[in-house]
């Protein structure tokens, strides 16, 4: 579908809605969310905005750290599952003009019908939403789940590691993330994804000599030397790993170049920066040792690098979650932080609504029936 958006950034300045009205519809929720700028790093509005309308629920326990808060219900059920979602979103569309910014914008002109567009709308406010509801409205009519649940919303999901909101709260709160099962509702088009690919970035330099390039006979030139790297990149087969049933698709790629220092000077060196997505069957280090094999004889740094999630389907929590679903469950294979959960022994995966193919584009939207439909999904299992 085509829109035409009347709105610019510059003409609709960004709403911070402080109050937040759990029960509404799940999309008009989802809507108000997205009216909240909370690009990485600018979580706090929307952090406290969360946090007001969960501290307003007697049912839950609370602890803040920063912008990530963990909401958890002590119902002494024999199992319990964790809901976690991201505040943060990446940074606004700079293109005058485009439907993915905010605030947020219902093409049809009714809120709550077809499709909504504003950033976060697919990653992930819409699941951030369903969290949200799940958690205000659990106990209504005096229902109560047939399982506890933790809540858990965190920033800096969008940016490094090393800033991580729930690696943060793993840190100093660890004692009150534990559970049987872990749900992330990360787009997954309402289909269960399970694990994630793990991830592995390499530098690989090579070296010349530096020269006048009327003179290039002086000098060897680092650029050309790099050429059989990128040959054997191009060459190389990605495999497709069966892991636990869900066949996860690798890919080994150059991702940047960089070398030289004029037009008139032979390099003397070259970097070509390497990212290697590998699934979860393998560890870090052993995804290091595919790429060195592959690059036998060259100058081969490993930069970064997270391990991926086995999908953990076989888990009893897992396969009635699935079955509660009713689709073929299907491998994730970009990186998310499933393969946190899966680090403190927690089987988890991904499930919430949005085309995850959407995600970050200057059209970034979601499909208001995709959200009610995650939401009823996971009340009817959690018997909410």
């Amino acid at each position: 579908m085509t829109a035409t958006n009347p709105r610019t950034p510059a003409s609709n300045p960004v709403r911070a809605a402080v109050h937040l009205d759990l029960r509404k519809d799940v999309a008009l929720l989802t809507a108000a969310l997205i009216d909240i700028n909370s690009v990485s790093g600018n979580e706090k509005v929307l952090a406290d905005a969360v946090e007001h309308a969960l501290r307003r629920l007697p049912q839950l326990e609370l602890v803040r750290d920063g912008d990530s808060i963990i909401a958890r219900t002590n119902l002494g059920r024999a199992e319990r599952v964790i809901l976690a979602g991201h505040l943060d979103t990446v940074p606004l569309p700079v293109t005058e003009g485009s439907l993915g910014t905010v605030p947020s914008y219902w093409p049809s002109g009714a809120p709550g019908e077809g499709i909504l567009y504003g950033r976060g709308a697919t990653d992930m406010k819409g699941g951030v939403a369903v969290q949200l509801a799940l958690a205000a409205t659990m106990f209504d009519a005096g229902a109560e789940p047939d399982k506890d649940v933790t809540f858990v919303f965190y920033d800096h999901e969008e940016v490094e590691a090393v800033k991580s909101g729930l690696g943060r709260l793993v840190r100093n709160h660890g004692s009150m993330l534990g559970g049987d099962f872990a749900i992330l509702l990360e787009p997954t088009d309402g289909t269960v994804e399970g694990g994630c690919n793990g991830t592995i970035r390499f530098e690989a330099t090579t070296r010349g000599e530096a020269a006048h390039s009327a003179r290039a006979w002086m000098g060897s030139n680092a650029i050309h030397a790099a050429a059989p790297i990128l040959a054997r990149l191009a060459a190389y087969e990605p495999q497709t790993v069966a892991v636990d049933g869900l066949d996860y698709r690798e890919s080994l790629n150059a991702v940047k170049i960089h070398g030289g220092t004029a037009g008139n000077v032979i390099p003397d060196a070259c970097v070509v920066e390497i990212n290697y997505r590998f699934a979860p069957d393998k560890s870090p280090d052993a995804a290091e040792a595919v790429v060195r094999e592959l690059l036998d004889g060259f100058d081969v740094v490993r930069t970064d690098s997270a391990a991926g999630a086995r999908p953990g389907l076989t888990h009893p929590a897992a396969a009635s979650f699935v079955a509660a679903v009713g689709a073929e469950p299907k491998p994730k294979y970009g990186w998310t932080d499933v393969a946190r959960f899966s680090e403190l022994g927690i089987p988890a995966v991904n499930f919430g609504p949005g085309d995850a193919l959407l995600a970050h584009k200057d059209n970034e939207h979601v499909e208001a029936d995709a959200i009610r439909e995650c939401l009823r999904a996971l009340r009817t299992w959690l018997g909410a």
